[in-house]
This record gives C-alpha cells, structure tokens and sequence, in this order.
C-alpha cells in the first residue's frame, strides 16, 4: 500500500505550454510535413487533422535545424511563384509549399500557441551560409525583424497581398537552434564552425532588438544548452545575462544512462526484464539537465523546445513503439512537471512523421493507405495533457510509482506512472484532510513489451474506471490521469 500524500495549497502557476510539438520538415530523414499536406487540394490532410486534434498540442513549434538556412519570403504568395529549396541538413529539396500562412492556419485548427525559430546567420555555420550548389542561406537579423513584422503589424503590405488582411499575431519566437551543439565542422571535416558563448550573445542581442523594434510584446527564446556546448563555456551563465530575452532554450536528447543499454537495435525483444529496468532509469538525465540548466539561468526562463530519447536502431529505434517507453515518457513527463516552477515550454517528442518512432504520431504512406495513430509517447503526452491543473501541487509517498499532483479550482490531477512491470499498486488518496465529492481514473495499461504498428493502431485506448473511495488499483506498468473533485470545504 503506497500512500500519496497530496497538499491542496496551490504554489506556482504551470505553464500551458508542457506539452508542444514542433515542424520541422525533414526532408528524406522522414517526411514528416510533406507527408500530412495534401498538394492536391492544397491542405492539411483531414485525416492527420483529427489525430492532431486528438494528442492536443498546446504549442507547435516551426523550426529546428532546417531554421538555420530557411528563408521566410520563399515560402509565401503565390503557389506558383514559391521557391523549392534544398533541405541541408535532412537532404532532398523542400517545395516551400507549406509555409507561414499554412503553419499557421495548422496551428489555428488544433487550438495551438505558434513558435517560430528565426534563421539566426546559420549558427555561425559556413557550410550552411554559403552552401554548395545553392544560394546564400544565411539569415539576417533584419530578415528576422521582417518576419515579425509580416506576422504582427496590422498593416504590413505584403501580407495582405498575401491574402491575410488581419494579422496573426504570433508571439513566441526562438533565435537560432541547437548553436551550441555545432563543434568541428559537418561531414567529417575537420574545419572549425559556428558562435563560441559571447558570439552567440551578441548575434542574439542584435537579433532581439530587431525584432523587438517591430513588436515589444513578442516573448524571446534565446539558445543557451550547457550540455554538450563545442566550447566547454557556461552558456546558460553567459545568456542569462542577455537583456532582450525572456527564456533560455535547450534540447535534451537521451539514452537509459546506464552501461550496456539493451536500447540499441533489436537487443531491448531479448530481455524486456532488463529493457524496463533501462527504460525506467532514463528520465534521470533529463532531471540532471534541467538542474543544470536552472542553476545557472539567473532570472529567465527555461524552453525545452526538443525532447526525445536518441537510440541508434531502425528508424531511430522500434523500442520507442512499445508500452514500456510510454511508461518511461511518463516519468520525463512527471520531471517536467516538478520543474515547472522555471519552465514555461516543454516536449518529449518529434511531432508527425512516417518514419521516425521518436514522432507523437505517426502517418501512414499515402496518408489513406490506413489510420495515423500515436506513439506511445504521443498517447502519454495526449493523456496527461487533457487532465492538466493549473497550479502545482506538493505531493510525497514512497514506493514503486511516479507520481506528480496539480490543481485547478477544487479538481486535483494526479499523473501516475507504476514503475513496476508485473504488480498492480495499491494507492491510498491523502487530502489533508479534504473530502473526496467524486473522481475517475483514466489510465493505459498493457503488457510493456507490446509494439504498436499500422495494424494494431487501438492496444494502446486509454480506459477510464470510477475511483470509489479514497483508493486506487495501478495496474502494471499502467500509466493514469486521475482526476479528483472535492467537496466543498465548509461541507459537512
């Protein structure tokens, strides 16, 4: 019997935004936003827009790598007039059919916060810059400055040539990605590239006056990851003294943590026993990164803006197709929550796709060729994201679960992960002293071994049970939103 202590005192308010998604076309890698347009009727596929609906993103992320060399004019006006470009970093040439205007409108259909990456002189990258076989990529901050301008000022002319009378009105926006990740060059030369610590501030801070002078109210994310940074400098240290941005981002990509990781090929089918406990162990990096991160951001902000386990294996590794891996992206989840009190954005996946198994959900190729369905991660994401307070809650117990509480009005949330892969658990509901009025389960529980594929898209249906009383069963390996109405405190 585990018993879970639950204080009903609200502290810090929690950011909306746990849960985004991100774009990034990604060429031959995986088709990812080729894949869910129809270039026929010249839309977002309707089958790929209720799976969308059904995850419910809070915020879509536009960008990635493929930021570093995208130019915005490209991929706006007349169909017939965009131009194609070559997709540097995921090979192949992207259309530029799906642009701003069409990222946007997405983004209005799911109910989603857009953020957009601005091309920030292309890291510092030469090979990007000045590419071979193609024209000048790199971005500008005055490029950046007019893509704000496009998307915010009421009058800006080009954008109601384009069609859009009113504006959109898009208020987050990152500059520059992964900036320092980059080291000794790309494909294996032996150049040095890219912004040490000090140039990326300074490229940052002239970006973010820039765009600023277009539009004051915009939120700012500036590049700032410590882990893994080419340079060894404290990046988070040296951007938190940045004055024209309000959040730091970094991305955290991961493995078990532990030695001889079965996460690697088809070795997790051999033992699933040793696969779990490996899978149960990997959200401890991610709490490591994020301490780091917080110790050294001063006053602002934090911006996860990509998140996903990084296995070497087909398609980025099937292990990412079974159960256990939702149960371990629950438990991401579950540390993204207790870091709430300093991160405004979050993810713990790679959006759409056909191909990659790190994707929220995945596309059938032609669409209409079967179901787009969610990962596991996905199904985790969407199950948390529709039973989410909106204030932290203090919650502690011992035992084999992870568990994470919140609050909005009198409704308490829990998120539950049971990190044991054979046993139910038995839980006990500790109110401090309020009464429970009512309250239901809704939960996904299976063998964690289990493998979703375009065949089998329902095993992972989330089920909902009334909770009676004061007690919960967590099934094994069972991942659950529980949601807790309570009684009035004058009631009697």
């Amino acid at each position: 019997m585990i018993t879970l202590n639950i204080s009903t005192q609200k502290k810090h308010s929690i950011s909306p935004y746990l849960y985004m998604q991100f774009m990034e076309p990604l060429g031959v890698a995986d088709a990812s936003v080729d894949a869910a347009w129809d270039f026929v009727e010249n839309e977002w596929f309707p089958e790929v827009m209720d799976k969308i609906r059904e995850l419910g993103p809070t915020m879509v992320r536009f960008g990635g790598c493929f930021a570093s060399y995208y130019h915005w004019r490209e991929a706006v006006g007349k169909r017939c007039e965009r131009v194609p470009m070559i997709n540097h970093a995921w090979s192949g040439i992207y259309h530029n059919q799906v642009g701003t205007h069409e990222f946007l409108d997405f983004c209005k259909q799911v109910k989603a916060a857009p953020l957009i990456v601005a091309n920030m002189e292309s890291e510092g990258l030469d090979f990007w810059q000045r590419p071979k076989n193609d024209t000048l990529r790199m971005g500008t901050a005055e490029e950046a400055a007019a893509w704000v301008d496009y998307c915010n000022n009421p009058e800006n002319a080009l954008r109601i040539a384009n069609g859009a009378a009113e504006p959109f009105g898009v208020k987050y926006w990152q500059i520059g990605n992964e900036t320092s990740y980059r080291t000794v060059g790309f494909r294996n030369t032996e150049r040095h590239y890219g912004f040490t610590a000090e140039g990326c501030y300074e490229t940052t801070q002239r970006f973010a006056a820039a765009m600023r002078e277009k539009d004051p109210s915009i939120y700012l994310i500036g590049w700032g990851d410590n882990k893994g940074a080419h340079d060894k400098a404290n990046w988070c240290k040296i951007m938190s003294e940045a004055d024209g941005i309000d959040a730091i981002a970094f991305h955290h990509h991961f493995n078990s943590g532990l030695e001889n990781s079965p996460l690697t090929g088809t070795e997790y089918r051999d033992n699933y026993e040793c696969t779990w406990i490996h899978l149960m162990h990997a959200y401890k990096s991610l709490d490591d990164h994020i301490k780091l991160m917080r110790a050294n951001c001063g006053s602002k902000r934090l911006a996860m803006t990509e998140g996903h386990f990084a296995l070497p294996g087909r398609n980025r590794n099937e292990v990412l197709s079974s159960w256990g891996a939702g149960v371990a992206y629950a438990r991401c989840l579950n540390t993204i929550m207790r870091h709430s009190d300093v991160l405004d954005i979050a993810t713990m996946a790679d959006f759409f796709g056909n191909v990659w198994q790190v994707n929220a959900v995945m596309l059938p190729t032609p669409i209409r060729a079967g179901k787009p369905y969610l990962q596991p991660v996905g199904a985790v994401m969407s199950l948390f994201g529709k039973h989410q307070g909106t204030h932290a809650l203090d919650l502690t117990y011992k035992g084999a679960v992870d568990a994470v509480a919140s609050m909005t009005d009198d409704t308490v949330f829990l998120h539950l992960a049971n990190i044991d892969m054979k046993r139910a658990q038995e839980l006990v509901l500790e109110l401090g002293g309020r009464r429970i009025e009512s309250a239901e389960m809704h939960y996904i529980a299976t063998d964690p071994a289990t493998e979703i594929t375009p065949v089998n898209t329902d095993i992972f249906t989330v089920k909902r049970v009334v909770v009676e009383g004061d007690r919960i069963t967590l099934p094994p390996a069972a991942v659950a939103a529980v949601r807790i109405q309570l009684a009035p405190e004058n009631h009697i």
